[in-house]
């Protein structure tokens, strides 16, 4: 058994997140674990860029409003204790609602070793789409 040190939050990067938005690594999945958990926390409208996993992607609420959209489908509230599962190679974002902090577990595998790209980021979300309620 190990416990670890909490790390130091980190700051979204521009390109993957508009709006302000912090991520805290729960779990990184050294070999041969592939599985990813990070606790993310989305300011009033902040979101994700579009973006994929290779083998999917589960998100649990944990506080807040939010919303998420798959491409093709509609903008949708989430809230506190709600469980939304994207599966491998579908394009979609999330984030926060514009007048509430919603804040998340996200959790997913990496494909494995030299199986490509765990994630594929895109463009972000411009304004209109994520208005589009």
């Amino acid at each position: 058994m190990e416990i670890l040190p909490k790390q130091p939050s980190v700051k979204g990067p521009a390109q993957m997140f508009t709006g302000d938005v912090w991520f805290d690594v729960i779990a990184k999945g050294e070999e041969p674990s592939r599985m990813r958990v990070n606790v993310v926390r989305f300011a009033p409208g902040a979101r994700t860029a579009w973006h994929s996993h290779a083998v999917g992607q589960t998100l649990h609420v944990t506080e807040g409003i939010g919303l998420v959209q798959s491409s093709g489908g509609e903008v949708t509230e989430i809230r506190p204790g709600q469980t939304i599962y994207t599966p491998p190679g579908e394009w979609h974002w999330h984030g926060a609602a514009p007048d509430h902090f919603m804040s998340h577990l996200a959790m997913w595998e990496g494909p494995g070793e030299g199986h490509g790209p765990e994630s594929e980021w895109g463009a972000l979300v411009r304004d209109d789409e994520y208005n589009a309620r």
